[in-house]
Formats: structure tokens, sequence, C-alpha cells
């Protein structure tokens, strides 16, 4: 009789405590998904007014919470964290009114709104609006008005009409313009290989130095555009490991990450470009690599740990789509400039390509181990006109996302 009432109890404290970790799982999904869902996209960016008041409205598809980090008191130049919304992929535009230039990147708390202001403008206020008759979505107002008594510098004679009213403040006289938003995008080149990792080895040399001189013609194509600040991960034979590679992208904020490379086979008759993007089976090791040391957890908002891996996966999913939407608009731009391989869209794990935040690519220009292809990346004519076309594909690139963005 006791056996049996103590077996009873036994199955009985089982079902419970079964029914208490289902409890808790779907507890958790629930929260997961809700913290999933609740984060919301950017549809554009709207400025009106004039030198007297102005409005920006950031246009959402659900509602967000905004944080003021700066009210541009000190340097003109207000920072505001809309939590929990997708910045997709950064917007930027020119100014109006007060607002002499704007900028909206991704962190990993949210969006962060950066305006820069005319000398003499502040904030005024700062508000959601819900969705009203006529408007299906939210609207995050941010509203800058002309500070009164401010002197404005706007001739020649200003400065000296300024001192002649307050001599004492002379030396602040130049604090009072900011310097200008940087609105140029950061593109990061990488140079594969280097140093005492040649790479393949073709007829004619090894793959590094191939690899170097294309970096160096589309670095040079693109700072001739003057709207790209580029960054090379090495610009001489020298040898950087993988992982520093990605740390300078990531340090840099760099918008675009391009990884140049030169195949190899053991068929010389394999020849063709292909592009590289980061697959989903290595997910899983991004996310290792991003917890060695810590660094998106110190640069996120927030101290949660479970928050920060739904913040990672939003991140990472957000970055793929990017790498993709770029590598696809690559391989429009290079084809017929060189041939492609049948697949010319792969992805894999390599570790370039790992950084959650930055749209990467890792670009194949061809196979040194085929005589043809060798001979195209090493003539400068050809190499040239291949690295035109990667630098044309930038350029449509973040023109169309320009373009979404003031839609």
């Amino acid at each position: 009789m006791l056996v049996g009432a103590f077996r009873t109890a036994i199955r009985n404290r089982g079902r419970v405590l079964i029914a208490a970790a289902a409890a808790a799982v779907g507890l958790a999904a629930i929260v997961a998904t809700h913290a999933a869902a609740s984060v919301a996209g950017l549809l554009k960016v709207r400025l009106g007014g004039d030198a007297q008041a102005t409005r920006l409205v950031v246009d959402l598809d659900q509602a967000a919470s905004g944080r003021l980090v700066s009210d541009g008191s000190t340097d003109g130049r207000l920072v505001l964290i809309l939590s929990n919304v997708s910045a997709q992929g950064g917007l930027q535009g020119p100014g109006q009114g007060l607002v002499k230039a704007w900028t909206i990147d991704q962190t990993s708390g949210g969006a962060r709104v950066s305006l820069d202001l005319a000398p003499d403008a502040k904030i005024k206020g700062r508000f959601l609006l819900p969705p009203a008759d006529g408007v299906d979505h939210y609207r995050y107002v941010i509203d800058v008005t002309s500070a009164p008594g401010q002197v404005r510098l706007t001739s020649a004679k200003a400065p000296q009409q300024l001192l002649k009213l307050r001599p004492q403040i002379a030396p602040a006289i130049a604090h009072l313009d900011p310097p200008p938003m940087p609105l140029k995008k950061v593109i990061v080149i990488d140079p594969g290989h280097g140093g005492h990792d040649p790479g393949a080895l073709g007829a004619q040399g090894y793959e590094k130095d191939v690899n170097l001189a294309a970096a160096l013609a589309l670095k040079a194509r693109l700072e001739r555009s003057t709207r790209y600040k580029v960054v090379l991960t090495r610009g001489d034979d020298t040898y950087v490991p993988l992982e520093q590679r990605v740390r300078i992208a990531q340090g840099a904020g760099a918008d675009l990450f391009i990884s140049l490379h030169s195949d190899s086979g053991g068929d010389a008759t394999v020849r063709g470009a292909s592009v590289y993007t980061l697959s989903d089976k290595a997910s899983n090791r991004a996310a290792r690599f991003v917890k060695q040391d810590d660094w998106f957890m110190k640069a996120s908002l927030t101290r949660d740990r479970g928050v920060q891996d739904i913040l990672f996966d939003l991140t990472q999913r957000n970055t793929k789509n990017r790498s993709s939407t770029f590598a696809n608009t690559l391989m429009t731009h290079i084809d017929g400039k060189t041939p492609l391989l049948r697949r010319s869209h792969r992805d894999a794990g390599f570790m370039v390509l790992l950084a959650p935040d930055v749209p990467a690519v890792l670009l194949e220009m061809g196979f040194v181990s085929n005589p043809d292809d060798e001979a195209f990346l090493r003539d400068p004519g050809t190499r040239g006109r291949l690295m035109n076309a990667v630098a044309d594909s930038i350029d449509d690139y973040f023109a169309e996302a320009t373009r979404l963005a003031s839609r």
C-alpha cells in the first residue's frame, strides 16, 4: 500500500515538474517572440520647415520610444536613440532649415538619429504620433527651433559686430559652427593574404600581390568620387590576422566590407569570378566570435544577456540581407567585364565575413591557376576595368538605399 502510494506520489510529482518545465519553455518563447516582434522598422525620413522652425519626422511601422543622448547645446550635434528600431542599413541625407545634415545608423539598442544643427538652433520638443485618419503608421517627430537672442554670423561684418557687443567671447566664435557631420560612407577593402601568407600560386606569381594591386585600384577609384572614406586592412605586403581584419572593419564603423581574393583549383581550365556571403550554418560561429572579448555586449545599451542575444540575431539577420543585396548588385555589374562561375553567388563561413553589424562580401576575382584569368588580373588595364565595375556596384548599392530612404 505504502509502496503504491509512494509510486503514485512520484508519478504526480514528475507530472508537475514536466508541466512546470513546459510552462517555463512556453513563457521563454513568448518573451522571445514578443521581443523580436517589438522591433520597429524605419520606413522613411522627412524634413520640413525653415530657418526659424524645422521638423524632422521618422516614419515607423511600430511604436518606439526615444532617448535623448545629446541635445546639441555643446557641439551642435543632436543625438537620439530610438529603442528597438531597425535602421535598415543606415540612412543619411542633406538638411533643411535649422538641420544642416542628418544620419541614422544602427546600434545594438536601436537606431541612432544624429542631427547636425545650425549654430542658433535648439531642440524644442520630440514626441511619437500614433496612426490617425489617412496615416497608417507611427511617426517620431523632432522639432528644432531658432534660439531667441542668438546672433547669427550671416555676413562678413558679423564677427566685428559680435566683438563690439561681447569682446570677451571672441575666442568662442570658432566653436559656434561645429564641424560638418561626416556623410561619407565608410568602405573597408581587404586585400586577401599578405606577408608570410602568400595565398595561391599562379604561373606569374602569388595571389597576395594581385589582391593588393586590385585593392589599391579600387581605393583610388572610390576616392575620386569624394563620396567615400576608404580604409584598407593592409596597404603593403604585410600579414594581418583574419580576426584583426574584422576588427578593423568594425572599428572603422564600416558601411561595407569587401575582401578581394584570387581563386585556384586543380583543373587549370576552370576560370571565372564568384562572390561569397555568410552562410546560415556560420551564424553560431559568428556568435562565438563576437563573444570572445564581449565587444557586442560592451557596445550595447542593455546589459541583459537574453535581450543581447535577440538583438544580435536581429542585427545579424539584417546584415546578411544587406550583404546578399550588395552581392547581387556586384555580380550584375561585373558580369560581362570578366567570366563568372556557373554558380557565382555562394555562401561560406569565412572569418572575414563574421562581423554581425557590417555587410560583407568576399570576391574571388578569378583563378590564378588559369592562364587567362591570371593574365587578366595582372594586367593593370583589365584589372582596372574590373575594379571600376566593382566601384559602380557600390555606387548603385548606396544610391538605392538613399532612394528608398527618401521615398
